[in-house]
């Protein structure tokens, strides 16, 4: 072949590398591609016989293989390492706070005698607020607000709510009263009758509307609405979940490179990096002249945020990770003529040969490739193009 039709060839192969690695999600690979095709083009009018690389000082004697250290170009030694790769990270802006929007609103009437403070934390079976001479309003968790007074012979998916809280809460187990149960029966009473001595109320084994409130978990006051000495009626504050989340308006765009179980890097106010999880990804964007999706993110460590609420974060979402990959740098990597993908190994003895691999996960990050194949190993000795 001559060294014009060869040069051809070698770029109708730099042209192919380009290609493949353009594949992928949100166009990371394409920049993959620019890399590996710049060093197929370099070599191509270096007339390189096999295969199309970025050549070093091994030419002449002792030379073995007809790889690529042929060319005269500088070049130096890199090694096949095994370690965790992480694939292209998205960066976005992000606020930190808490789940969820709730409002608690007073039924029962009275006037109200205790409220609870601003940042204060409620569980399931403590007091919300109180009214004349201390009479408390308590929270139970479920679904379906509290729209009748509860006593025994009802059924409804309120009463199941009521079962399983009183099961939960330990007044009652579970052999006892099914949790799962839509009937208030007299367990349902006894059970109940026990909790609402815990809270000092009369031990009538009944729900007058009012006196417990259902929401779908614990709650963290943000506002109280209500004031002392006022009618408990209408809304009395207003809450969020007390579970931490990182919430990111999403470009609709890059919606398709982000999946829930993805993992993240959130970087809070002081500078600290804490991991996290993609929880949920939004399907529908908002309209407007740049549409986003709201991705939700789960924190590893919530203790680790404090009492920080609604403040900026920047989130480090990482769309693809190996835990234990062979990798090599990307400028290491030959594309053969013949197709396929090489990296040229320097053994012991000072000789070359090409050893075919195949490529998996790229880390932009830190210019690696995943690699695989028969003769490949970790610690072997590669060309690379000298920096």
């Amino acid at each position: 072949m001559t060294g014009t039709s060869q040069a051809a060839a070698d770029s109708q192969a730099a042209g192919s590398v380009a290609a493949e690695a353009g594949e992928g999600r949100g166009g990371r690979r394409r920049r993959r591609g620019v890399l590996l095709a710049a060093a197929a083009v370099a070599a191509a009018g270096a007339g390189a016989g096999a295969a199309v690389a970025v050549t070093g000082p091994f030419a002449g004697a002792g030379h073995r293989g007809g790889g690529a250290a042929a060319g005269g170009y500088p070049a130096g030694l890199s090694a096949v390492t095994r370690r965790p790769l992480l694939e292209s990270q998205t960066r976005v802006n992000a606020t930190l706070g808490y789940a969820g929007s709730y409002q608690v609103s007073g039924q029962g009437g009275g006037t109200i005698t205790w409220l609870p403070a601003a940042g204060r934390v409620i569980r399931r079976g403590q007091v919300l607020y109180r009214v004349d001479n201390g009479t408390p309003v308590f929270l139970l968790y479920g679904r379906v607000p509290a729209w009748r007074a509860l006593s025994e012979g009802l059924r409804g998916a309120d009463v199941r709510q009521l079962n399983r809280a009183l099961v939960a809460l330990g007044y009652a187990t579970s052999s006892q009263l099914d949790p799962s149960s839509e009937y208030f029966s007299a367990g349902t009473a006894y059970a109940l009758e026990d909790l609402q001595a815990h809270l000092g109320l009369p031990r009538t084994g009944t729900v007058p509307l009012g006196q417990a409130v259902f929401l779908p978990s614990a709650i963290r006051v943000t506002t109280v609405t209500a004031r002392l000495g006022g009618a408990a009626a209408g809304t009395v504050l207003a809450a969020t979940s007390a579970r931490r989340v990182v919430t990111i308006a999403l470009d609709a765009a890059q919606q398709s490179e982000v999946t829930a179980g993805d993992k993240v890097s959130v970087i809070l106010p002081a500078g600290q990096a804490t991991p996290g999880v993609v929880a949920s990804v939004g399907k529908v964007a908002t309209s407007g002249a740049s549409p986003t999706v709201t991705v939700t993110v789960r924190l590893a460590h919530p203790k680790v945020a404090g009492t920080l609420d609604q403040v900026p974060v920047t989130v480090s979402i990482t769309t693809a990770s190996v835990r234990n990959a062979l990798a090599v740098p990307v400028n290491a990597l030959i594309a053969r003529a013949s197709g396929g993908y090489a990296v040229e190994e320097v053994t012991a003895g000072g000789r070359h040969h090409l050893v075919p691999v195949s490529l998996g996960l790229f880390d932009d990050a830190d210019g690696l490739v995943q690699v695989s194949g028969p003769g490949l190993a970790a610690g072997q000795r590669i060309v690379v193009p000298a920096s």
